[in-house]
Parts: structure tokens; sequence; C-alpha cells
């Protein structure tokens, strides 16, 4: 079940947030949630989400496939079903979940099935993986306006996945908030469409527009050109 996570032997410097601080396997507090994204490689789509205000914590690692605990490499094959995912914890009363979809929709482009730009398997695949019966609904309301919104500019049907209570497998270490380590190797394959989600049934955004000017999808590889903190309130400081 989701909010189960299962760490793949965490050492003492996986059990921190390299950029927050904060713990990466910690029970729940009472006003957090999780959720489970996958937006192609997790290398980008974490970066993307643990500079949202509001956001506790974030990790990567596999759900949805039918392999315990598997490794980097297994996943790679493409066999043992899995998609690679960000775990995200956030703060109900700092951040909605509405906000957190609109990222993730626009952050990718949720409608290239088995792959995400250069990167290809099934492990790259859109997917939602939901813990509450309210994240699910309102993930199926912002695929249902997002979807219509693309067609109407020429896109195409979107292919995520949306199921609830995926197990999640963190990842390796050095894979655990990769862009913000020394040495790393910048790299983002996500496409964005340029389409950005709008009112949809049951929306309730909290973050202002000026946070989202952080984000520029008309720039190629947007993430990794943004700075590694968080993204303040004050967002145009």
């Amino acid at each position: 079940m989701t909010g189960q996570s299962t760490p793949s032997q965490p050492s003492d410097n996986q059990s921190r947030h390299v950029v927050l601080g904060t713990p990466l396997n910690a029970p729940l507090m009472d006003d957090q949630e999780e959720v489970l994204f996958g937006c192609g490689c997790f290398w980008g789509a974490e970066k993307g989400f643990w500079r949202l205000p509001g956001v506790f914590s974030t990790a990567v690692g596999y759900a949805g496939g039918q392999v315990e605990n598997p490794s980097y490499e297994q996943v790679c094959s493409g066999r043992t079903g899995h998609s690679e995912v960000v775990r995200v914890v956030w703060s109900t009363t700092a951040v909605d979940f509405s906000d957190l979809l609109k990222l993730f929709w626009e952050c990718h482009d949720p409608t290239q099935g088995d792959r995400q730009g250069n990167d290809r398997g099934s492990q790259y695949r859109s997917a939602i993986f939901t813990t509450t019966d309210h994240q699910a609904e309102l993930a199926r309301a912002s695929r249902d306006w997002y979807e219509s919104e693309l067609k109407q500019q020429g896109g195409q049907n979107i292919t995520t996945e949306i199921a609830a209570d995926q197990v999640f497998f963190s990842a390796e270490e050095y894979h655990q908030q990769y862009l913000a380590r020394p040495g790393s190797r910048p790299y983002c394959s996500a496409m964005p469409s340029g389409v950005l989600l709008g009112a949809f049934k049951g929306a309730n955004y909290i973050l202002p527009i000026s946070v989202w000017s952080h984000y520029d999808w008309s720039v190629s590889h947007c993430v990794l050109r943004g700075d590694n903190s968080p993204i303040p309130l004050n967002a145009n400081a």
C-alpha cells in the first residue's frame, strides 16, 4: 500500500534530503500527505517538486511494478513493470494537491506513452499513484481538463496511468536529489507541452502566481536551469 515506503537499505547520508534537510523516511505528520509522480527520468522531476513552497520532502524510487525492491538496473531492463517516480510529501496547509498537479501536468508531456523525450521504456511512463480518494478524484478531474485543453491546441490523448496504493521502493542513494549533488550530470529529457493547467473541477490552488514564474516551460530543460533552492513565497525575491 502507498504510505509504506520500502527503502533500499538507506545509509545515514540518505536519511535526510540533500537540499531541504528534512527526513526522507519519517512517518507522515497530521497535516501531511504523500503522492507518487512519474514524469519520465526522476532526476529532473524531483528537482521540480522539491522547489515548490510547502513541499516537506521528495525522494526518487520505483512503483507500479511486480518485483520487490528492484534495483535501478532491473527497472531499466523494462521487465519489472515499474515507473521511475518521485515521492512527494507536503504540508496540506501550505500547498494544495492542485498545485502539485499543476506542476505535474506542465513539467512533462503526458501523451508520449512509454517514453519521455529521448528516454524510452515503460519505466519512463507518465503516472500518478495516489494515496487518498480525494487525490484520485482530483487527479482524474485534472487529467480530463488537461486532455481537453491539449486537444484544443492540437495535442494527443493523455496516456498517464492513475492508480491507488502502489508500493514505493526507494532508489539507490546516488539517485536521491541527484541534480543537487556535486559532479552530477545535468540531464532532463522531459518535453513539456507548454499548455498550462487551469481551473479544473475541484481545483483549489494555494500558491501565488509569482511562484510559477520560476518555471518557464518555453525554455528547453527549464528545471535544469533553475536554482536548487526552494522558491520563496515572495517569489520575486
